[in-house]
């Protein structure tokens, strides 16, 4: 059984940064990808970003530039660094582990941390 724990989530002002972790309780194949997606008030769950297990990582055009994501295997563990927060970057972040190996495709999500931009 695989858990996923995120911690990190907080209230900061427009325009600073936070830092978001997430680990991994069990085994997963280093194939995998991870990711962490948000969801706002009112609003479907969307990606924020992904990262395969050869680190590519690809972001949502809303968070370019600004956030960046990363995965350290042998910690279990994802991250996501985000800075110049904006009002809109408000939401619970969940981290996620999408593991495909056809015609198996499982995936795991965590509890969700709450990220509060305001002023």
């Amino acid at each position: 059984q695989v858990q996923l724990v995120e911690s990190g989530g907080g209230s900061v002002q427009p325009g600073e940064s936070l830092g978001l972790s997430c680990v991994v309780i069990g085994n997963f194949a280093s194939f995998s990808t991870l990711g962490w997606y948000r969801q706002a008030p009112g609003k479907e769950r969307e990606l924020v970003a992904s990262i395969t297990g050869g680190h590519m990582a690809r972001y949502a055009d809303s968070v370019k530039g600004r956030f960046t994501i990363s995965r350290d295997d042998t910690k279990k563990a994802i991250y996501l660094q985000m800075n110049s927060l904006k009002i809109e970057d408000t939401a619970v972040y969940y981290c996620n582990l999408d593991h495909r190996s056809p015609p198996v495709h499982e995936l795991y999500w965590g509890q969700g941390t709450q990220v509060t931009v305001s002023s």
